[in-house]
């Protein structure tokens, strides 16, 4: 089965507006009991989440995942902080990039591949304001353009 591919739960749509998502990778996540339920439940937000690689593994900020309504006293913390799951020529080549100037790792999507919860991490260098200006105008172009020949035929 090719990358991303699955049941999405939760897209980082704000991702490929602020970088250039230049490699992607798939990767695991150390999750807890309540925290699956509610990620197959849709109650995830990647928005802020971002990857960091610490101490020879990478982790997971961020990613909200909203408490399980049945899970009582063994309820999670919303933003607490998830290992991701990699192998380690993964993580020493995340490391060797991210170190690079501008370059950081970026949630882009959670999804359920086989019933496990797996999330598409992409390596990311961050756009200038002028870029996303640009990405914007040929959009809007593409959208005139697909305007113009549906109104044609």
């Amino acid at each position: 089965m090719p990358k991303g591919t699955g049941k999405v739960i939760a897209q980082n749509k704000k991702a490929s507006h602020d970088f250039f998502i230049e490699e992607t990778i798939e990767a695991g996540i150390v999750l807890k009991g309540t925290e699956i339920k509610s990620i197959r439940a849709g109650r995830v937000n990647l928005k802020d989440s971002f990857a960091r690689v610490e101490h020879g593994e990478v982790f997971l900020h961020n990613m909200h995942i909203s408490p399980y309504e049945q899970g009582n006293r063994y309820n999670h913390e919303p933003t607490r902080t998830r290992k991701l799951l990699l192998h380690r020529k993964q993580i020493n080549k995340f490391i060797g990039e991210t170190q690079q100037s501008g370059y950081s790792l970026v949630p882009i999507k959670l999804y359920l591949k086989n019933g496990v919860a797996k999330i598409l991490i992409g390596l990311g260098k961050g756009k200038k304001k002028y870029d996303k200006r640009e990405d914007l105008k040929q959009k809007q172009a593409k959208r005139d353009v697909d305007r113009a020949l549906k109104e044609r035929y």
